[in-house]
């Protein structure tokens, strides 16, 4: 008895932990747009700065993960939860690293002059995070039926993602001034791509934890 009491407090934090990883990942997207939209260097600045903290997260994750599985021995569906937990602190990591490869783009397109506005680009962030909070929700909660629906929104930002890609190399091809920032832009939006296969791997996560069957490729 008194076992499983420690397993369940560990797991409730492991639970939080995971959370505020995945709130601090969303928020260092966010203010990366915003230095990219906004032409905020000093908000791009504030992302690099704070990725050791996410960095930091992760590994205290990786610790708890492995305390557990040593000292507490989960079985069935709790051991399924801390292996899912300690694939998915990586991938919101590896989410974390794209916003700051935005915010580093950002910091370089602020020294040019502006090519246009990309509508395209604040649509996909806002799809990618609000993906990334619905799949951390379910996740959380170990609501599979929600996972499958989040995984459905990826198709959106992958449309997006083709119509800015052909603009750009439209406008680069008629343009060859306009090469070096549609380059940063076309990464930019590739990264707003990627985020997009990283919450969808954290909802086929999701569904092997809750049903203990994998989807991946499946879709």
């Amino acid at each position: 008895m008194e076992r499983h009491r420690h397993l369940d407090y560990d797991l409730d934090n492991m639970r939080n932990r995971v959370l505020l990883l995945g709130g601090k990942t969303e928020t260092a997207l966010a203010r990366a747009m915003f230095a990219l939209v906004e032409r905020d260097t000093a908000a791009a600045e504030e992302v690099l700065r704070d990725d050791d903290q996410i960095d930091q997260l992760e590994l205290e994750i990786d610790r708890l993960c492995i305390d557990v599985l040593a000292l507490r021995q989960p079985a069935a569906r709790d051991l399924r939860f801390v292996v899912s937990v300690a694939k998915v602190t990586p991938i919101l990591e590896r989410i974390a690293d794209h916003a700051c490869n935005i915010a580093r783009a950002a910091i370089d397109l602020n020294d040019e002059p502006q090519l246009k506005f990309f509508a395209e680009l604040p649509r996909m962030a806002a799809l990618a995070s609000a993906m990334l909070r619905a799949a951390l929700d379910a996740f959380t909660t170990g609501n599979a039926a929600e996972a499958r629906n989040v995984i459905d929104g990826d198709d959106e930002i992958d449309a997006l993602y083709e119509h800015m890609f052909q603009t750009l190399i439209a406008l680069m091809s008629s343009d060859p001034t306009t090469t070096g920032r549609g380059a940063r832009l076309l990464l930019i939006a590739k990264h707003l791509e990627r985020v997009g296969d990283y919450v969808t791997d954290i909802c086929e996560l999701t569904v092997y934890m809750a049903e203990a069957a994998f989807i991946k490729h499946s879709n």
